[in-house]
C-alpha cells in the first residue's frame, strides 16, 4: 500500500465549512481540489448550490464544477470516470488528488464502483404509481423502509422518483437496493486513501448555520437565478435532475403559486436540514474514517495535520 500513490476524501453535510477548509488546505498543500458535488456541474446554478465564487476558483481550482446545462444529466457513473481520469492526471503532476464534497453516494461509487442496478421495467413502475395514487408516496416510503431501511433512510418520503426506482429494484430482482450496492462491480481505488468526515458535535448548530446561509442565498438574489434558469432553459421542470436540488425544487414551487416566500424559506431550510440528516447517515455507515468535529476553531489544524502526516508517509 505504501507504494500507491495518496489520495484524500473530504467529506461532510451541507454548511460543515468543506470549501472554506479546502481552500486553506489548497494553500498548504501540495494538492489539486476535485468537487464531489451533483450539484455543482451544473452551469447557472450558483447561489442556491452555494457554489464557490469566481474569487475563490482562481485561488483555489476546483475541477468538475460548471460541467453541463441543467437541462443533462450526470451521473455517478459520469462522476466515476471523470474522477478517475482527474486522479490520474493529478498523480502524474506530482499532486495529490483531495476530493471535496457531500455528495456521498459519488464518493462510495468511486471508492467501490458501480452496483449492477436491473434496468426501468415500465409495467413494474406502472403498478408502483398507481400504489402510490391509493396511499401516496409517504406510504411508499414506510413501505421501503421495512423493506430496505438504508435506502429508505438516505430519502426523503416526498422523493418519489428515488423511492419508486427503490422499490422498483427490488420488485425486479428480489435484492434491495442496498444489497446491490455492497455488492459491486468496481475495481479498488488504486492509490492509498485518508477519508476524513467532517461530523458536527452539535446538530442545532449546524442547524442554525443552514438557516443563516439559506436567508443569505435569497438575499444575494436566489429567486432571481432560478427566474432566470426557466428563462433560459424553458423546459425545466421539478421532474428534471437539476431541479430535484435542495432549495430548487421549493423555488419552483414557489414561482408557481403553491406557497409564500415565507413558507419557501421554511421550507428551504427543513430540505437541507434533512439532506444534511441524510449526509451524516451515510458518514456513519463509512468505515476507516477520521472523524473531525466541523465546529471546533481548530478544524482546520486537524484537518491539516492528518493530512500532512498522511502525504509523508
Amino acid at each position: 500500500m505504501s507504494l500507491l500513490p495518496p489520495a484524500i476524501f473530504l467529506m461532510g453535510p451541507t454548511a460543515s465549512g468543506k470549501t472554506g477548509l479546502a481552500v486553506e488546505l489548497y494553500k498548504q498543500l501540495p494538492v489539486e481540489l476535485i468537487s464531489v458535488d451533483s450539484a455543482l456541474v451544473f452551469k447557472g446554478m450558483d447561489i442556491g448550490t452555494a457554489k464557490p465564487d469566481k474569487a475563490t476558483l482562481a485561488k483555489a481550482p476546483h475541477h468538475l464544477i460548471d460541467l453541463i446545462p441543467p437541462t443533462e444529466v450526470y451521473s455517478a457513473a459520469h462522476f466515476r470516470n471523470d474522477a478517475l481520469k482527474l486522479m490520474a492526471d493529478i498523480t502524474a503532476r506530482g499532486k495529490v488528488p483531495l476530493l471535496v464534497g457531500g455528495t456521498m453516494l459519488y464518493f462510495k461509487a468511486l471508492q467501490g464502483g458501480l452496483s449492477a442496478l436491473p434496468e426501468a421495467n415500465p409495467e413494474v413502475r406502472a403498478k408502483l404509481d398507481t400504489e402510490a395514487l391509493q396511499i401516496g408516496w409517504p406510504a411508499m416510503h414506510a413501505k421501503l423502509a421495512k423493506i430496505d431501511p438504508e435506502t429508505a433512510a438516505r430519502l426523503e418520503p416526498g422523493d418519489a422518483q428515488r423511492v419508486q426506482r427503490a422499490l422498483e429494484v427490488y420488485e425486479i430482482s428480489g435484492k434491495t437496493m442496498t444489497e446491490l450496492h455492497h455488492a459491486s462491480s468496481g475495481e479498488d481505488l488504486p492509490c492509498r486513501l485518508l477519508k476524513v468526515a467532517l461530523v458536527p458535535s452539535d446538530r442545532a448548530i449546524l442547524h442554525t448555520r443552514i438557516a443563516i446561509r439559506f436567508d443569505d442565498m435569497l438575499k444575494q438574489g436566489f429567486l432571481e437565478e432560478v427566474k432566470a434558469l426557466l428563462k433560459q432553459y424553458p423546459s425545466l421542470t421539478a421532474e428534471v435532475p437539476s431541479m430535484r436540488c435542495v432549495g430548487y425544487r421549493q423555488a419552483l414551487e414557489h414561482l408557481a403559486g403553491d406557497y409564500d416566500e415565507t413558507e419557501l424559506r421554511d421550507r428551504g431550510i427543513f430540505a437541507t436540514r434533512q439532506l444534511a440528516k441524510r449526509q451524516l447517515t451515510w458518514l456513519r455507515g463509512m468505515d476507516d474514517t477520521v472523524e473531525v468535529d466541523c465546529l471546533n476553531p481548530n478544524m482546520v489544524e486537524l484537518v491539516f495535520n492528518e493530512i500532512n502526516q498522511f502525504i509523508k508517509n
